[in-house]
């Protein structure tokens, strides 16, 4: 070979070489281009605790509020309901698989029962690890969904509910923190989904010293006192009562029996300490969050993520005689729903109507994923994108942990129906409520004086509303599979 071949063949192998090298650059910037998913899930939150949707909430969530101010407010956004005692866990199995509450795998209502459901090869962790993503989860254990799980490839599990950074809400997002710098270290490209999960503000509620001596709540432990006032404290909700004017249904039930700090206490002092125990790990969570959030603009990857903010469901604490989740008020109902990210239009406000269980399919759409075919929900990128105000126009609902049928609640427009078929029927009890007129569902014991501000069942004028509500609720039944019937429903042959 002569010197002008063998420089031409010089050339070209560099040619060659820098081309390569071109192609795998432009590939992994076409790569990092996918967005990545940071899913927050706190344990136990109604909406009302936070300012984005009770401006007079005196809980401080500068994170999350920026997160609202940034990204898009769902004001209807509901987990489905339980058959369940332990609400979160069917509401866990929704998230992660995109069902309804009555076509659940068998682990939904008994978490001993872990036997295989092809469900979960396309849940959550699954979907996104074969899509090319890189998913990591951190949660607490228990109350949850096993066999979905533990298909995130990265699983940082444990129940932390203390007042310390290695026993609280801080143990998550070191985890959080470390994948992340782990990701940094490594100089990895592939785009990732994080399951954000807290353990709190679920009981027991024990906040860090500071923050609790800020909303002037102790880690009340003698069932034979109660806590002391302090004017630093959350004030009792409008809807507070000192008892439920019915009973709900739930024989020892733990959650409106033992929980530490409350048991069967509904006095003023103990209600507003627990509320000021609740903000305080309330608090503590959005610090955690900021922690993130910081993390993600200094590796230059927080405009190109969505984040959303949930929980698993609301919480009473205090509304309506309650202190659980086991009910179909809207505090408990409805869950906070925030989401910010690349495209969305900030400061927005929409209804919504979405369940929890339509989250998979929302975040495969925003993906470019491929909903898997086992999925039920919807997905919302409409109302994301600003093309709809909702994705459906009624929300069913149902509690049957307890004595069956249960409770059992529908809602379209303004009006909302909640009925108790419970103890064998010696509780039987309907409620009408016209939500524009009645926010907080106020019933005859809270002495209201507008004509619509109580329950309306009782009420003659409303009792066309009433039948429409009723034949409308038997209609969602139906369509969502649920396996019982009401007193006054015909009965399933």
């Amino acid at each position: 070979m002569n010197k002008q071949h063998k420089l031409l063949f010089v050339i070209s192998i560099l040619v060659l070489f820098v081309g390569c090298k071109s192609t795998e650059k432009k590939q992994k910037i076409t790569e990092k281009k996918r967005p990545n998913f940071l899913f927050v899930l706190v344990d136990d939150q109604s909406p009302f605790d936070l300012k984005t949707y009770d401006p007079n909430s005196i809980l401080e969530t500068p994170n999350i509020d920026k997160l609202a101010k940034g990204g898009l407010v769902f004001d209807q956004a509901r987990n489905m309901g339980s058959m369940n005692g332990a609400v979160c866990t069917p509401s866990r199995h929704m998230i992660m698989s995109g069902r309804t509450v009555w076509n659940l795998p068998k682990s939904a209502e008994d978490q001993k029962n872990n036997e295989y459901n092809e469900i979960e090869d396309s849940t959550m962790g699954a979907v996104f690890n074969n899509a090319g993503y890189n998913t990591m989860r951190t949660c607490k254990k228990g109350n949850s969904y096993p066999n979905a799980n533990k298909q995130f490839t990265v699983v940082k599990d444990a129940t932390k509910r203390g007042g310390t950074e290695e026993s609280g809400s801080a143990w998550h997002s070191k985890q959080v923190l470390s994948y992340l710098s782990e990701r940094e270290t490594t100089q990895e490209v592939a785009p990732f989904l994080i399951y954000f999960g807290f353990s709190h503000p679920h009981d027991t509620r024990n906040g860090t010293p500071e923050l609790l001596a800020k909303y002037g709540a102790v880690n009340h432990k003698d069932k034979n006192k109660i806590p002391a006032l302090s004017e630093k404290q959350p004030q009792l909700q409008d809807n507070y009562l000192e008892e439920h004017p019915f009973f709900h249904g739930h024989p020892d039930l733990r959650d409106e029996e033992r929980v530490s700090g409350v048991w069967k206490n509904r006095d003023e002092n103990t209600v507003r300490n627990e509320l000021g125990r609740e903000y305080a790990c309330s608090e503590n969570i959005d610090i955690q969050i900021g922690k993130v959030l910081g993390k993600l603009e200094a590796m230059g990857e927080l405009d190109n993520t969505y984040i959303i903010y949930t929980s698993d469901h609301g919480m009473s604490i205090g509304r309506h005689g309650l202190i659980g989740k086991q009910n179909l008020y809207e505090h408990t109902w409805r869950v906070p729903f925030i989401i910010k990210g690349p495209g969305i239009e900030a400061g927005k406000r929409v209804k919504g109507n979405i369940y929890l269980l339509d989250v998979l399919p929302t975040l495969c759409d925003l993906a470019g994923i491929e909903i898997p075919k086992t999925v039920q929900g919807k997905s919302f990128t409409s109302v994301i994108k600003g093309e709809k105000e909702e994705v459906r126009d009624v929300m069913y609902g149902v509690y049957a942990g307890g004595t069956k049928p249960g409770m059992r609640t529908v809602k379209k427009g303004d009006w909302k129906l909640i009925k108790y078929d419970v103890m064998d029927g010696a509780v039987r009890e309907t409620q009408l409520f016209n939500l524009a007129k009645n926010p907080n569902e106020y019933l005859p014991e809270h002495h209201k004086n507008g004509e619509m501000e109580t329950d309306l069942a009782e009420n003659p004028k409303y009792a066309e509303k009433l039948a429409e509500m009723e034949a409308l609720l038997l209609e969602q039944m139906v369509a969502n599979d649920d396996p019982y019937r009401l007193w006054n429903q015909p009965q399933i042959n």
